[in-house]
């Protein structure tokens, strides 16, 4: 199985720039045709977050016009940026997606069970998980010894940029720590939020962070450093499974780039 996760894109309504210079919908529609062209194609796509920039309604609609030309099904979660009510009304046709609450749900019936967490904290830019979204998280584990592929906007540890480490997973990370360790049957841990690609060994598996597709966060690990940003080549994170080697991930960019062509 492929996973293709496409994180961070920050949609604005048709024809507004992302700070007044970024066009989030044009890197978004390249990043879409670029999954479109991928071989072999990937079986589903993650949405792992910040799928739009101030969570309205027109936002969305703007977003789902331009993931509706994936050529494989999609999930969505939220990030900070997101707004839970609209982003369900605009994609009502998705079912997986609860009417009310957290936007927390699982996919079955592939080689690895999907679980989505909802780290979204309105009005913050820190994640939290809750006790009832921890509870949720740890009953749905509990049903299966199938391994597991958990998917989050908020990373649950410190990746060294200090803006980001301030606000990423601050309520409930040492709690989904002791939940998957304990459990043993999590391949991966799925993140967005920072905007660079960066892995770490956590709670005794992986967790990974996706690019953005748009703009990427400087990579300044220098303490106290101001938090700023760099137009690096956008890219999106490709999950690749096949036992028994289990989860492999490629970081595959977006862009025109001269090749492939032959070593000799």
């Amino acid at each position: 199985m492929l996973i293709a996760q496409i994180s961070d894109m920050h949609i604005k309504k048709p024809g507004e720039l992302l700070y007044g210079r970024i066009d989030t919908q044009g890197y978004l529609e390249r990043a879409v045709a670029h999954v479109n062209a991928l071989d072999p194609s990937p079986d589903i796509a993650l949405v792992t977050g910040d799928l739009v920039d101030g969570g309205s309604s027109e936002e969305y609609a703007n977003l789902k016009r331009m993931l509706s030309a994936l050529r494989m099904p999609f999930y969505l979660i939220p990030g900070n940026h997101d707004a839970r009510d609209p982003l369900r009304e605009v994609f009502s046709e998705h079912a997986y997606l609860p009417r009310a609450g957290f936007l927390q749900y699982v996919v079955e019936g592939l080689p690895l069970r999907l679980i989505a967490l909802d780290t979204l904290v309105p009005g913050k830019g820190f994640g939290a998980l809750c006790p009832e979204r921890l509870d949720w998280l740890e009953a749905r584990l509990g049903e299966s010894d199938q391994p597991a592929l958990l998917y989050m906007h908020h990373p649950p540890f410190d990746c060294g940029i200090d803006a980001f480490d301030a606000a990423r997973l601050n309520e409930g990370a040492e709690r989904l720590a002791e939940i998957v360790r304990a459990r043993g049957t999590v391949e991966r841990v799925l993140c967005g939020h920072v905007h660079r690609p960066i892995q770490v060994r956590w709670a005794g598996t992986m967790a990974s962070i996706a690019p953005s597709t748009a703009h990427q966060a400087t990579l300044d690990l220098r303490p106290d450093a101001k938090l700023s940003m760099t137009m690096e080549p956008p890219g999106i994170a490709l999950h690749l499974w096949r036992p028994p080697t289990g989860l492999v991930t490629h970081l595959s960019y977006v862009g025109p780039y001269d090749g492939p062509r032959p070593f000799r």
